[in-house]
């Protein structure tokens, strides 16, 4: 009979590298991680990093799907199912959006977990898991405002306690020109006055909406960020996009600041953000040709701000509307954005709501 062969462990093995690492640079590592899901596998691995893990300063929250459910939704992000055909049917009920358990097959009866929620939880609770949050992106699973295939709308606000700036980008029809397609020609309405077809045709009826949509879309997303900004006051950038690229909203530093220190305007409907008063600056191209061989018709350049004499209590020079603008879209929607700033300008004003 063969004797059993015994394994040994080498002594040099049984050395965790990662243990020889100081916390600062293992949190330096984490925070470059900033996935959420990520994080909490990570936080399963060890005791030491189940203690770091809560301490990360850059946090990234993935939002999957949304579940309908009943009663307040104070800790709930409340808007509606993914690619409603109408804005308003985002307050026809509350919405809860949920995370899918990155680890939840992951036993370890030694150790408490890190985010104790077993079924589904919203981006408020998982967060308060999280002591130390200093740049927070949460990412929705669409945009809010439903369209048709091929019309562009993308819109970028910036929110203290109330509206800041917004600007709007849309076009009727985005388009790729076919390889070795002659250039456009101008058309006889391109003089750089809104041609008389825009006011007969629906034009500009289309383009209150989409900014309308817009304002309300930016408002709710800003009014249901209350429980996370209160929960972490060491917050210092905080983005709330989506994944069909659509909608920005972005606070800073001192947007924050103001947050906390002004009262909340909540909107008659009381589950978003009142809209202030605004100036409007409505720009308009029937055509633009843009880098990368696409076209959009009808490209519209929407740039709010409220209005002087409101109530918003925050006030934004003319510089720094501008460069909030040059900076909101990327690609060939920057190229587009420049553009239909140096077109004649259109000013229309709105009441709050």
């Amino acid at each position: 009979m063969h004797p059993r062969a015994r394994v040994h462990a080498d002594p040099a093995m049984e050395l965790d590298q990662i243990d020889c690492l100081p916390d600062a640079l293992v949190l330096l590592i984490l925070n470059k991680l900033e996935d959420v899901r990520s994080l909490g596998r990570c936080s399963a691995v060890s005791k030491r990093l189940n203690g770091l893990v809560p301490l990360v300063h850059d946090v990234y929250v993935k939002i999957d799907r949304v579940v309908a459910v009943d009663g307040d939704a104070d800790d709930a992000l409340n808007l509606a199912s993914p690619k409603p055909r109408h804005i308003f049917s985002h307050f026809l009920k509350l919405m809860l959006f949920t995370i899918v358990k990155p680890f939840h097959s992951i036993r370890n009866p030694g150790r408490p977990p890190l985010f104790p929620h077993l079924a589904q939880h919203s981006p408020v609770q998982v967060l308060r898991s999280f002591s130390q949050v200093r740049n927070l992106r949460v990412e929705l699973p669409s945009g809010d405002v439903g369209t048709e295939e091929e019309v562009l709308l993308k819109w970028r606000a910036k929110y203290g306690s109330t509206l800041q700036s917004c600007v709007i980008l849309g076009g009727t029809l985005v388009e790729r020109k076919p390889t070795g397609a002659a250039g456009h020609e101008p058309s006889t309405d391109d003089s750089g006055s809104m041609p008389e077809s825009f006011y007969t045709n629906g034009g500009l009826k289309l383009r209150v909406v989409w900014t309308i949509s817009s304002l309300i879309a930016a408002s709710t997303r800003h009014f249901l960020l209350r429980s996370i900004i209160n929960d972490h006051p060491t917050l210092r950038s905080l983005v709330l996009a989506d994944a069909d690229g659509q909608g920005v909203l972005s606070m800073g530093t001192e947007q924050l600041e103001e947050f906390r220190e002004n009262q909340l305007s909540a909107s008659a409907c009381s589950n978003r953000t009142q809209v202030p008063a605004c100036s409007m600056k409505l720009k308009y191209a029937p055509y633009l040709e843009l880098p990368g061989g696409l076209a959009l018709q009808g490209a519209t350049l929407v740039v709010i701000k409220p209005s002087a004499d409101g109530t918003s209590g925050c006030h934004v020079s003319r510089k720094e509307t501008e460069a909030f603008v040059s900076g909101a879209f990327d690609g060939p929607f920057r190229f587009a954005a420049k553009a239909l700033m140096r077109r004649r300008t259109y000013l229309l004003e709105m009441n709050g709501f």
